[in-house]
């Protein structure tokens, strides 16, 4: 027996070790104990990946959890799965296709019929280097689910988390945001040949710039808003990545894969942490790598490529026509310089999900 005790011991260490190595590696955990008793979170694409396991954390954190997903069978079944892991009864599947302006202002409509606050919202839908496509209402899809989905829904329940103040907006951004570059002429790439990569950094920048432009229309309600790139993560979102199609890749590169991407659960972490941590009450327009601060490239912090980016969302979304866009006065000031050149964006083959 004695001649095993070696062997099992090393073995133990070692994956230990690793344990302990991938999470630091990935960003490690929210270590805030703040719990959601009496606080209501709306989370979109919440049935897998990231949002699910968001979901769920904020569940046993005691909140009410609004899921908004496009695949209903999907949410019903994750939302029974999380109300029977946390014992949490308010967990709630309902329609949302971010694809579909029309769903967008039906979910946030029952939203604001029949919850009372939100305290939290978690913008964490997204889609990836999918083929070309466009939405219900004709925008790129990339652009239209990524970007311009979450800023009609935001802007839907602004109210609703002005009233609910202090709350928070999360929203799921990107590394790939580095590579990103704002092309108004062709938004839904009609004009110039398709790249989904480019069209998927495109939509990323566009979450970070419209963060901080959001930030300064909320300074003073108490509504605060963050982005967050949560790092590179193993969800269905990269499942038009093409990676691991190699016998090189599946062989030589997996081993690496492993160690840096994350489970969901670690993926959850960031979202988490902005969603309920006690040290980023009041921090508002920062982007963040994972669980820490830093500058976004210097194109998502171009002020005037941001407030162009929301007038020309607002007139796409339909927001401007309706009367519900009130610029404060520091907003309006800046609209009237003149538009600074547009930053020019650089092409790079940003390969691996969550990046």
């Amino acid at each position: 027996m004695n001649k095993y005790i070696l062997p099992v011991s090393v073995f133990g260490t070692v994956f230990g070790v690793a344990v302990l190595l991938k999470e630091h590696m990935t960003g490690g955990r929210c270590t805030s104990k703040a719990t959601l008793t009496g606080k209501t979170v709306v989370i979109t694409g919440a049935n897998t990946g990231i949002g699910k396991e968001t979901a769920r954390d904020l569940a046993k954190r005691g909140g009410r959890i609004i899921m908004g997903c496009r695949d209903m069978e999907k949410c019903e079944t994750a939302a029974k799965e999380i109300r029977g892991n946390t014992l949490n009864p308010h967990v709630y599947a309902c329609q949302l296709d971010l694809a579909s302006m029309k769903s967008i202002r039906e979910f946030a409509e029952k939203i604001k019929q029949k919850e009372q606050r939100v305290d939290v919202l978690i913008n964490n839908a997204g889609v990836m280097r999918c083929p070309e496509g466009k939405t219900e209402d004709g925008f790129d899809m990339q652009f239209g689910v990524n970007h311009l989905g979450h800023f009609l829904l935001t802007n839907l329940l602004l109210d609703k988390l002005k009233e609910s103040a202090p709350s928070r907006v999360i929203n799921l951004a990107s590394l790939a945001h580095i590579v990103g570059k704002m092309d108004f002429e062709d938004l839904h790439w009609e004009r110039k040949k398709f790249d989904t990569k480019q069209a998927y950094c495109q939509s990323k920048l566009a979450n970070v710039l419209f963060t901080r432009e959001l930030a300064k229309r909320l300074q003073g309600t108490g509504v605060t808003v963050n982005a967050v790139h949560p790092g590179v993560v193993a969800t269905e979102l990269g499942r038009h990545t093409n990676l691991h199609q190699s016998q090189f890749s599946t062989t030589v590169l997996s081993p690496f894969f492993t160690l840096l991407v994350k489970s969901p659960e670690l993926g959850a972490q960031p979202s988490i942490y902005l969603s309920v941590s006690e040290e980023v009450e009041g921090v508002t327009g920062a982007y963040y790598d994972v669980m820490t601060e830093k500058e976004p490239w210097p194109q998502a912090l171009d002020e005037d490529v941001a407030l162009r980016l929301w007038e020309v969302s607002s007139r796409l979304v339909g927001l401007e026509e309706e009367g519900q866009l009130k610029p404060p006065t520091e907003v309006q000031s800046r609209a009237a310089q003149p538009a600074l050149t547009q930053p020019s964006g650089q092409s790079a083959d940003v390969g691996a999900e969550g990046l």
